[in-house]
């Protein structure tokens, strides 16, 4: 849980008067992009409390913080994690929910009162396996309908349809597992991703560094 943010202090921290502009607490982001290298991390956790993930990437440093932690390859952003942990940005065939099912199957069988091989516990796996799929299924379906009018700000459009499939067009796994990864890695760095990264990502100061050829490479690419 972020901590409320004590402008007093901030400002007292770098020297600064008490009315000074850009303001931590009015203008936050054109602060963060002044000082920001001038505060400590549990300074600036502080900001978590009065800015968006989506405002922050207004500020370089952070954006560029969230592509080098992109570039680390994350297990957060590997393709099984991520399918599970962002279904509705998933635009291959629906196989949500399949590792889930098989742990239940594997539970009914070899724990299940036991697990004795009593004949019905066989039948109870793959019943237990099929309600996890249909829940992941319904899962899915749902957070699609609560999400369908959600739209991030920035060049929605040119993403999205950068990597839809175009109708009637078949597509490998492996192009449909690539378009889905840069989606969600591209939604993450500029803070449209619903995830608890931010906060760590963002304030850490061993994401800053100098690869500036390759990070305006892949900018550009966008």
């Amino acid at each position: 849980m972020a901590l409320a943010l004590d402008a007093n202090a901030v400002l007292t921290y770098l020297g600064l008067p008490l009315d000074y502009e850009p303001s931590p607490t009015t203008a936050p982001v054109t602060f963060l992009t002044k000082h920001i290298h001038q505060l400590p991390s549990h300074i600036l956790h502080w900001f978590s409390a009065i800015t968006t993930p989506q405002q922050r990437a207004g500020v370089v440093l952070i954006r560029n913080r969230r592509f080098n932690f992109i570039l680390n390859d994350p297990p957060e952003f590997s393709f099984p994690t991520a399918k599970r942990q962002w279904p509705t940005l998933w635009e291959g065939p629906q196989r949500i929910g399949h590792e889930e099912a098989q742990e239940e199957k594997e539970w009914a069988k070899t724990s299940f009162l036991g697990g004795e091989g009593r004949p019905f516990v066989g039948k109870l796996g793959t019943l237990l396996g099929g309600y996890e799929e249909e829940r992941h299924l319904e899962r899915g379906r749902q957070a699609r309908l609560d999400h369908q009018d959600v739209v991030p700000e920035e060049d929605e459009n040119s993403e999205d349809d950068r990597d839809r499939p175009t109708p009637g067009t078949p597509e490998s796994e492996q192009t449909l597992q690539e378009s889905f990864l840069r989606r969600v890695r591209e939604r993450f760095i500029y803070g449209h991703l619903e995830c608890d990264l931010y906060d760590t990502v963002d304030w850490d100061y061993s994401w800053d560094r100098e690869d500036r050829e390759a990070e305006d490479r892949w900018f550009d690419d966008e």
